[in-house]
Formats: C-alpha cells, sequence, structure tokens
C-alpha cells in the first residue's frame, strides 16, 4: 500500500493522533481567565515591580521556550503555579507551529472535551489514522507541499465548525487543542466545553453542576446550551452504535459502524459470539481473493468497497489483539472463516513482551502495554531532546503537565524508553518483529525507506491467520497474483504457513519495495516470480497470457494505496476518486477479470 510521509521538521505539534490503545491522558486543570495576575512588564524583566528569577526564565528556554514566550507567559499568568505555565508554554507553541502566518489566536489551555455519554464517542477508535496522515518525515525534503496540505485540510475543518454556527475563533481554538486531524465530533465537543471552568474535566461534577458552569463562564445561555447540542451533533457527523451489520445496497451509504472490540469474525483466543456467513456460489472461491486497506476511511467509502466486490461484508481487526501493536484495517475476501489456525509460535502482544530490555527505564507514569499504529516515519531527534530536557528539568516524578506533554509525544510517534529520561523512536528491525516480518527484510535500503515501506505494509501475522485455510486447500502449492506488493506481507505470511507458491505475478511501483521483495524472493522461494511496475500496464490481454500460461491464479491478494482515505481528514478526503486510491477501481477490473476467465462471476 503506498502512502505519505508528512510534516514539519519540528514534531511537537500539540495535537492528539490515537489509533488503538492509547486513550487521552487527563489534562491539567485550565487556567482561571478571572483570576487576578500580572499586567504590565517593565524594562529589565520587572513584572509589577519583581525581577523576574534569571533560573525560572532558563529553566524554560532549556526545554526549548523562546525566552520571549517565557516573559510574555509570565506576564500573562505569574510564575506560581508551574503546571499552568508550562501548559500556556505549550500551547503558545503550538500556535506557534501551526500558524506561522501569524494570526492571533487566544490561548485557552488545553482541557479535554467534555464527554457526558461514554458510548457517544469512543476514544479508543479515535485516532487521525494511519498511513497517510499529518506525519513528520525522517528526511529533510518533504515540508512545503504536506504543510500546504494541512494548511487545506485545517481550513476545510474550520469551514464545517462555522457551517455548523459555531464562529471561526472557536473553531481555530477547537484545532489548536485537538488537533488538526481530530474527528469533527470531537472538535464539536472542545468548543462546546472550550470556557468551562478550570475544574469541569473531572468526571465528578453532575450534568447540573457542569451545564451551571457552563452558563456561569460562557455568559450565556447560547453557549451553555452547545453542551446539549454537540450530543446531537456527535451522532450526525460520527460515533454511531457499534455492531450492526451495515446496509449495503445504498439506502444507507454512511452506514458501515466499526465493532469494538475491533476482532473480525473470529480470533485466536477469542471468546464472543460465533460468527457465520453465506456467500453464493459464484462469490465463493477459488479464485479466492483478499483485499485489505485502513478501517478508518471517510464515511460511505467501505461500503463502496463492498459493493464493487460482491458485497461481501468486510472483517474489520485490529492487530493490537495479535501483536504489541495497533494497526486498524479491514478486510474483504471470499476465504472460508472456519477452521483458521495462527502462526506458530505466538507473536508478542505487549511492548515489554516484545522488548523486555525496555522495562529497566520505563517510568511507572508511562501505562501503555500496547503501541500505537506504526507509522511511516518516526520523531525527529530535536523532538526527543526537547522531552529530555523537559524532564530534567523537571521534578521526579515530573509535575502532571510534564508528563501529559512527554506522554502525547510518545504515544504520537510511538517513543520507547531507552535511557533515564530519554525517549527514542523504534529502531526499524523492531518494527519488523513487531509487524511479523524476519529480521533485517528491509535491510538494504536506506532508513527513511525502510520506515516508510514498513508503515505501508501489512501486519503478517494477521493476514497469515486468515490465510491459514489455503493450507489444506493447496497442499501442492498456490498461484498468486500479486497486486501492489509493497514489501511482500502476504507472501512472506503464505511462506510462514508453509505454504508453497508456485507462481506469484508481483505488481509493484515502488522502487524500494521491489527490491526489499526481490530479495526476500530470492533467498527464500524456488517458485517463479514475474514483475510488473505498474497496475495500469495489467491488461485484460495480459491477465489472459498469464492465465493461459499458468492454468489460472488461485489467490488475488492485494491492498492499494490508502492516501485518499486515510490521515487527518477523514470526512474531506476525495476517498476512493482521490489520484492514488482511485486505483481501487485497477484491483476491482483485474478480479473481476479473472474470475470470469476462469469460469466466475462479473466482467
Amino acid at each position: 500500500m503506498a502512502g505519505w510521509t508528512s510534516d514539519s521538521d519540528d514534531s511537537d505539534k500539540f495535537e492528539w493522533d490515537n489509533d488503538g490503545v492509547a486513550e487521552p491522558s487527563s489534562a491539567p486543570a485550565m487556567r482561571n481567565f478571572d483570576s487576578p495576575g500580572p499586567s504590565t512588564l517593565g524594562s529589565n524583566e520587572w513584572i509589577n515591580g519583581e525581577v523576574l528569577p534569571t533560573s525560572l526564565i532558563e529553566r524554560y528556554v532549556v526545554m526549548g521556550f523562546p525566552k520571549e514566550m517565557v516573559m510574555k507567559s509570565i506576564k500573562e499568568i505569574g510564575h506560581i503555579d508551574a503546571d499552568a505555565l508550562l501548559e500556556l508554554l505549550l500551547t503558545y507553541k503550538a500556535l506557534d507551529d501551526d500558524d506561522a502566518g501569524g494570526n492571533n489566536h487566544s490561548t485557552s489551555g488545553c482541557i479535554l472535551p467534555v464527554v457526558e455519554d461514554d458510548d457517544d464517542l469512543d476514544f479508543e477508535n479515535w485516532d487521525g489514522d494511519d498511513d497517510a496522515g499529518g506525519r513528520e518525515s525522517s528526511s529533510d525534503d518533504s515540508g512545503y507541499e504536506d504543510f500546504l496540505r494541512e494548511m487545506s485540510e485545517r481550513d476545510e475543518k474550520i469551514k464545517s465548525l462555522v457551517n455548523m454556527g459555531f464562529s471561526e475563533d472557536e473553531a481555530n481554538e477547537a484545532i489548536i487543542r485537538c488537533g488538526v486531524d481530530a474527528d469533527i465530533c470531537v472538535l464539536v465537543d472542545s468548543v462546546s466545553a472550550s470556557r468551562v471552568a478550570e475544574d469541569c474535566h473531572s468526571r465528578n461534577l453532575s450534568d447540573h453542576q457542569v451545564t451551571d458552569r457552563c452558563f456561569n463562564s460562557f455568559g450565556g445561555r447560547k453557549k451553555a446550551r452547545l453542551m446539549e447540542e454537540s450530543r446531537k451533533k456527535r451522532k450526525r457527523y460520527g460515533s454511531g452504535g457499534q455492531g450492526n451489520r451495515p446496509s449495503l445496497d445504498g439506502s444507507d451509504e454512511d452506514s458501515m459502524p466499526l465493532p469494538n472490540p475491533m476482532v473480525g469474525f473470529n480470533l485466536p483466543g477469542y471468546s464472543g459470539p460465533s460468527v457465520t456467513r453465506m456467500l453464493s456460489k459464484l462469490d465463493t472461491g477459488p479464485p479466492f481473493f483478499y483485499y485489505e486497506n485502513v478501517a478508518r476511511a471517510p464515511k460511505g467509502e467501505w461500503a463502496k468497497i463492498s459493493r464493487n466486490l460482491f458485497d461481501i461484508q468486510p472483517e474489520f481487526v485490529d492487530s493490537l489483539h495479535l501483536c504489541a501493536a495497533a494497526r486498524k484495517r479491514g478486510y474483504i475476501h471470499n476465504l472460508p472463516i472456519e477452521n483458521r489456525s495462527p502462526l506458530l509460535p505466538l507473536p508478542p502482544k505487549t511492548i515489554f513482551e516484545a522488548f523486555p530490555h525496555y522495562k529497566k527505564w520505563w517510568p511507572s507514569w508511562d501505562t501503555r502495554t500496547h503501541l500505537n499504529c506504526l507509522q511511516t516515519c518516526v520523531a525527529s531527534a530535536k523532538l526527543t531532546d526537547r522531552i529530555q530536557r523537559a524532564l530534567v528539568s523537571s521534578s521526579n516524578p515530573p509535575t502532571k503537565s510534564v508528563q501529559k506533554y512527554v506522554m502525547d509525544e510518545c504515544k504520537k510517534w510511538n517513543l520507547v524508553w531507552v535511557g533515564k529520561n530519554k525517549v527514542a523512536p523504534l529502531e526499524p528491525d523492531e518494527m519488523e518483529y513487531i509487524l511479523g516480518f524476519p529480521r533485517d527484510h528491509t535491510r538494504g535500503v536506506g532508513k527513511t525507506q525502510r520506515y516508510k515501506s514498513l508503515g505501508n505494509s501489512f501486519q503478517v501475522d494477521t493476514v497469515a491467520y486468515h490465510l491459514s485455510v489455503l493450507r489444506r486447500m493447496f497442499p501442492n502449492g498456490v498461484r498468486v497474483l500479486s497486486l501492489f506488493t509493497g514489501i511482500g506481507g502476504g507472501e512472506v505470511a503464505l511462506h510462514k504457513l508453509g505454504i508453497h507458491m508456485r507462481v506469484v505475478v508481483s505488481i509493484e511501483i515502488g522502487e524500494a519495495s521491489k527490491k526489499i521483495f526481490k530479495s526476500w524472493w530470492d533467498q527464500t522461494q524456488t517458485g517463479t516470480l514475474i514483475e510488473i511496475t505498474d497496475v495500469k500496464s495489467l491488461t485484460n490481454d495480459r491477465v489472459a497470457s498469464f492465465i493461459s500460461q499458468f492454468g489460472g491464479f488461485d489467490l488475488v491478494i492485494g491492498g492499494s494505496p490508502c492516501n485518499n482515505l486515510a490521515g487527518s481528514n477523514r470526512h474531506h478526503r476525495d476517498g476512493l476518486e482521490g489520484k492514488h486510491s482511485a486505483l481501487f477501481y485497477d484491483y476491482v477490473r483485474i478480479l473481476n477479470f479473472v474470475k470470469s476467465a476462469m469460469g466466475g462471476r462479473r466482467m
């Protein structure tokens, strides 16, 4: 699956990006806007007649904040409450990063959206998903184009919120607090709660108390009513109930709720209700097919994918149930779902099971047990240095605001603890291990390309569990048509299952991915490999010639590019009509031709 790496070289934007297990941590109390405080800054760094301690200013400067920003923050709220001061500095830093054009926004501190009904908004499924969105490149040449794309997504979300009746300032502040990749329903809640008093985030408050505080701090009934309106808007713009089978007849195109937990039709060791499905005779294999893409695509896209793939119900799986990292994906296939078997030995399912040596330095306040979705790029040394300076300058244990800052970045970038107060991104071989690839599978290309190719790959253990039913059906091996092969996640899964690949016709345009896959094939396989660069060049006549040459295909496997399906702005992406994700229709075209040529359904 092809993907984009993006964003600027400064990775400390104050935003959320959760794909799976990481839930937003509790924010520090919001500062009190009505409390008296310093209001004038004199010469020689005096505030209201008091000389600012040099050590105080230096403490925040070594954490990476400009001196002028520290002075401005102390001018506004004083320096007695260190947590509130750091929170304000982080907010100003986010403004500096996100709004380089110089717009002046009021900074109101960072508070979580007030969620009155737990089932209205599923934080576990709140993510910016996945491979293509809002990411910092590990190289130095990816900034300008991706910056423009993010700004465009930001403008679209502001426009949506304004159309819903919120002001532009409120929309801007919500995006600053929650990040440009936040769901529209989360932004609605954030706007509604933006001026709640400092303790409204406490779950001990009753609805009546929260509403009263909203009324008092907002200064009018209009703002207080937003608390109730936001519930309705959440339901309108996302987070519907889970577990209902989607309607695929076009009557409710948006109705494709993701299950919770995301365990597919069944998983090893899962004791939930059994699932059965009936496929028509024309839809069953051979040829079998297997299609994958990101689960959290824009609304309506999975219903559209399903309609193009014989109205077969998607199987949504989060790989955190099979390994130490989240990876929410949807799969449509016509494989049997009974008598599946996992790869043995079972992979490690927690961070410490996978990497026990990290436990030595892991602080007790970092309660992560799983990593978020492994991305196409990693955090910069600039960010990890900033985190280290913040921890060294703080107390032991760090203040809650420092903990929050560090945990936000650790969750966003999958940082692990490699020393005292020292975090670092995963190495490529560690990502290979979590994703189920052999060690050094991607070695031989640049480090940036290794991260990118792994971030776009299958999770091998998940795919192998689904493909395991082929082992008994094809004891003499399989003939595979592999579309968008990438680094060969499907082929590695078949190899680990002990299924001989008699022939693989591989279509992959990425040079680094082709090099990785070819190297693995030459070292491990004895079958025939035919490589084609562009899926557009695989015409029906050419497919027919392969069917004639090899007697057909037993499996058509692949995951088309997710660039226009994943990322920050799911509600306004182009979806399957986008330049890259439209290649899905070539998968459909080729699959239909194979089925027709082999006596199956549809042209």
